[in-house]
């Protein structure tokens, strides 16, 4: 039964979400290997690199602040077949979303109709991808006449076309009125540019400097493509698909041994989203997890199927967020390639919240309810395997998006503010949650305020941790934080926002982060919250937003932290004199004003004994 599934998981949702089969016909062919485990690991390493050499040429040439300072962005390396092989250290949903798409550019333009010098473009959510903004650009590398490697590099864009800059129409109707849609295009044949190709993106793309953004990606994938060929030239073909081969069947290895560790079950968990852009409340998420001996099984049955709901992940994505929350529970050593993917039965019913319909929008879904998927998978093993769970997300809705006319240049602006993502970090077992970026975007950076106030009419007032928004527990969740940014000129600020109801979750008696809360028009006369719908609000010149960014979930009883380390988060400002008493049940006596602070440890172990016997039961 187990294996029914997961045909119709991988096989019929794949090739109705995807128009492609589970993998090309050349994907049946398997090579048999004959390098050692030395000679795998040193084709790894290589492969790597090469990924990481590719996504930092994005940083160092892309024109655009959403690519070459936050690092959203990041590479791949496949084999022939499209089976993930290597990849960079980024952010993790693009890492394992690249596979679909590529996949189905195999399949479609066939084995006689992929060339040395291609480079192609995807971008489309029902061939594989998460949403419209993540364009995928690849390069097959051929050696000694056959396609051995295809190198990958997967950015979001700062607009895709559609009814509303910056990517995010989540008022559209349809996947139609989003953007534009590139199942497989080749910017590239034979290594001569096809300029009507890329023509027609740019001129369905409203960023000024998109072009730049479109030839760093270009360039990109050459460049690993041009790496991969000197790879083969060392190891030679055989060599190289021999070592992927390897590399997959020791991660597939690993990560079934890893799992054999856990308690056989069935374990459940429900999530829920807000809403979605259209006020639809409590998008639900149900996850079901099976283990048995090394297979585990993720079962979405019971998701959320409303018809009028607007909140849709893809297959792809949701596909790559379960990949993402389990990889993150996994020893670190073990190779993030093809060897997750097939070491999982994955089950995701068409027409759920995670499985769309054909057609419907999806700008939002793919953060929300995107982002559950790892949520959900952490709550149901928390019950068997805590130590190990940290929900893989964030609770945002969209990115807070500004754009108007920029006076200096006379033309648009859009400004996907990450410059203020800060918050959501959740706890660990042994480790406080830490800095101020949430787990899930993995490694993007929050763009400077300097280098962006010298790009946009905005202005940055405030950015601070916000005391005592951090979920209590016996390790503290991250703190959630306060930004004000200022726009210098009429610009109108689209968002929606999740979060407030069913803020980041607390693990194994962790409580939750706080919520999140978004003031609009802040300074003027007109200073409101937003509310559960989707929205564009006119700010005048000097007007702002303040972004309450919630904080990340804590792990464990609260009243488990040594009442030294609350002393310590009081001083630092993370948790305030009441806050450590109402939730850790420490009492101090002395100021803070005059750092005279100290505990009171009798008070205090009356205090929790007290609390404890208040708690209601599990």
């Amino acid at each position: 039964m187990v294996m029914t599934r997961r045909k119709l998981a991988r096989g019929k949702a794949r090739a109705r979400r995807d128009g492609a089969i589970t993998r090309p016909a050349s994907a049946a062919k398997r090579w048999k290997p004959i390098c050692d485990p030395v000679t795998a690991e040193i084709v790894r390493g290589a492969m790597e690199t090469v990924a990481f050499e590719m996504a930092t040429h994005v940083s160092l040439t892309a024109t655009t602040p959403i690519l070459n300072q936050s690092n959203e962005r990041n590479a791949t390396i496949l084999d022939g077949r499209g089976c993930l092989a290597a990849l960079s250290v980024g952010i993790p949903q693009f890492m394992l979303s690249s596979t679909l798409p590529v996949r189905f550019a195999i399949d479609f333009f066939g084995e006689d109709g992929l060339f040395d010098g291609d480079v192609l473009l995807s971008n489309d959510p029902y061939h594989g991808g998460g949403h419209l903004p993540d364009y995928n650009v690849y390069a097959p590398v051929f050696h000694d006449g056959e396609m051995v490697l295809i190198a990958s590099i997967q950015c979001h864009h700062a607009d895709t076309g559609g009814g509303a800059p910056g990517g995010y129409n989540v008022d559209a109707p349809d996947i139609w009125a989003e953007g534009v849609r590139f199942p497989a295009i080749k910017i590239f044949e034979r290594g001569v540019e096809r300029k009507d190709v890329t023509y027609m993106l740019a001129t369905n793309n409203r960023t000024p400097t998109f072009l730049g953004d479109l030839r760093a990606q270009i360039g990109a994938a050459q460049l690993g493509a041009k790496r991969l060929k000197e790879m083969c030239d060392r190891h030679g073909n055989a060599t190289v698909r021999a070592a992927v081969d390897y590399t997959v069947e020791y991660a597939k290895r690993r990560f079934r041994a890893e799992v054999a560790k856990w308690p056989d079950g069935v374990y459940e968990s429900d999530t829920y989203v807000d809403h979605d852009p259209k006020g639809n409340k409590d998008i639900h998420v149900h996850c079901k997890v099976t283990i048995k001996g090394s297979s585990i099984t993720i079962d979405f049955t019971g998701s959320d199927d409303r018809p009028e709901i607007e909140a849709y992940s893809t297959f792809g994505n949701t596909r790559g967020y379960v990949v993402a929350q389990l990889a993150a529970m996994m020893p670190d050593d073990i190779p993030k390639n093809e060897g997750f993917f097939d070491s999982i039965d994955l089950i995701v019913p068409e027409g759920c919240c995670l499985n769309p319909p054909e057609g419907r929008s999806v700008a939002a879904g793919t953060h929300h309810p995107g982002t559950e998927v790892g949520e959900a998978i952490a709550k149901a093993l928390a019950q068997v395997v805590p130590g190990k769970c940290c929900p893989q997300v964030y609770k945002m809705g969209m990115p807070t998006v500004i754009f108007g006319t920029n006076p200096r240049t006379g033309k648009a602006f859009i400004d996907h503010s990450v410059d203020t993502f800060a918050a959501y970090c959740g706890a660990v077992q042994g480790q406080d949650g830490w800095g101020a970026m949430n787990v899930s975007f993995g490694n993007l950076i929050r763009a400077t305020a300097e280098i962006n106030e010298s790009i946009f009419p905005v202005r940055q007032l405030w950015r601070d941790y916000e005391t005592d928004s951090g979920g209590a527990g016996a390790f503290r969740g991250g703190c959630g934080s306060l930004y004000r940014k200022q726009v210098l000129t009429p610009a109108t600020v689209y968002t929606y926002v999740v979060g407030k109801k069913y803020p980041m979750p607390g693990i194994a008696g962790g409580r939750d982060g706080v919520a999140n809360r978004l003031m609009v028009r802040a300074g003027g006369e007109s200073t409101r919250e937003v509310g559960d719908l989707s929205e564009r609000i006119p700010h005048q010149a000097g007007e702002c937003y303040e972004y309450y960014y919630g904080g990340g979930g804590g792990w464990g009883d609260p009243f488990d932290r040594p009442a030294e380390k609350v002393l310590d988060d009081v001083l630092d400002e993370y948790v305030s004199v009441e806050g450590a008493r109402r939730d850790y049940g420490v009492v101090l006596t002395g100021s803070l004003e005059n750092l005279t602070l100290a505990i009171d440890h009798a008070a205090t172990e009356r205090l929790r004994s007290r609390l404890r016997a208040e708690r209601p039961s599990a």
